[in-house]
């Protein structure tokens, strides 16, 4: 089916096609009745396996990351997909426009994308009132960050009011300082700020709980080395946060099929899709030996293919989440990704 509406798709600009497939995908996902037909067609529940990480009990390992759907418009549309869990966002205390488009790009050679989208969402209380209306039962983590105007040293205060709104209406956390789209926003990922920002949202959570914890992941990006995510292992066991999410996008261009013109003419943002794979499975393996397997990871970067799932969980992953390979294979490879895993355990 997808085979079908793909060229269509991909004649748009890859923003306009996003909005278009996904607001038509939430037409046909409207009533129960629907969703429930969707699910029938596309979700292959049947090889659903739950799984424990940080506290929560996933319907299976498969999720889709941030970035997709970014003000919650579609969580159960999403759920018809097969989707174990959604993280929405990026979100931020205000609503801010992002940079300016175009801003996703494509890379058909390469099965990638570049985005440059600044963190442009309506801010976490419009998201909010959204999930309050959420009918489906899934797994949803809120990604936040911080607005582009706001400073680093008061970036916490962001932070907090996010963790705050969002609280009683997610399931877990993931706080993203590894985009490369917001200017100054990877200088968190430097071990001091990071800290006074990861234990002032334990403090809030310790403020906020009235019940079971709502798990906090920290999202680094693909290009830390290897004494910066070192560093990372050990801010988690010294705040105790519940784990990291590997990784983000990548400011590399390394060994691109696509002309070098076309990259340059392009510009900055973040590389995400089959370019990222295998260092991103590199950062999750050595996360895994430097933690020795005591706190979850959610892998997450170039996923094209059920089998790119499996070496994620080979590397240490606890969960996996899909986009760009999303995009450029469509539903079916949820599906897939579940089939395969389940075969892989049986």
């Amino acid at each position: 089916m997808y085979a079908l509406i793909k060229p269509l798709l991909f004649s748009m600009e890859p923003e306009k096609a996003h909005y278009f497939a996904m607001n038509n995908w939430q037409r046909l996902n409207q009533y129960a009745w629907q969703r429930s037909l969707m699910k029938t067609f596309f979700a292959a529940n049947q090889f659903d396996k739950p799984t424990d990480v940080a506290g929560i009990t996933f319907p299976n390992q498969v999720g889709l990351a941030a970035g997709f759907d970014k003000d919650a418009r579609w969580v159960d549309a999403l759920s018809s997909m097969g989707f174990g869990h959604v993280e929405i966002g990026t979100l931020t205390p205000k609503g801010q426009a992002g940079n300016e488009a175009p801003r996703l790009f494509r890379l058909v050679e390469d099965q990638a994308l570049i985005n440059r989208m600044g963190f442009n969402n309506e801010g976490v209380k419009a998201a909010v009132e959204r999930l309050k209306k959420v009918k489906e039962k899934i797994v949803i983590g809120g990604n936040i960050g911080k607005n582009k105007l706001t400073p680093n040293e008061l970036a916490w205060e962001d932070y907090k009011i996010c963790f705050r709104e969002l609280f009683p209406h997610v399931h877990y956390f993931t706080v993203n300082v590894s985009s490369p789209n917001t200017p100054g926003l990877r200088e968190l990922q430097e071990k001091e700020p990071l800290e006074q920002l990861l234990r002032g949202l334990l403090e809030l959570r310790d403020e906020l709980i009235g019940g079971t914890p709502k798990p906090i992941f920290l999202k680094i990006a693909p290009d830390l080395n290897h004494h910066q995510l070192a560093d990372i292992v050990d801010l988690v066991f010294s705040t105790g946060i519940d784990g990291l999410v590997a990784t983000n996008t990548t400011i590399s261009r390394e060994a691109l099929r696509t002309p070098a013109v076309e990259i340059e003419r392009i510009g900055a943002g973040g590389l995400s899709g089959l370019p990222v794979r295998e260092h991103s499975n590199e950062v999750l393996r050595f996360l895994h030996k430097e933690s020795q397997g005591k706190f979850p990871l959610i892998g997450v970067g170039g996923i094209m293919h059920p089998d790119d799932a499996r070496a994620k969980l080979d590397a240490g992953a606890s969960l996996v989440q899909l986009y760009t390979g999303f995009i450029y294979s469509g539903v079916g490879l949820v599906g897939q990704v579940k089939k395969a895993l389940h075969k892989g355990e049986s």
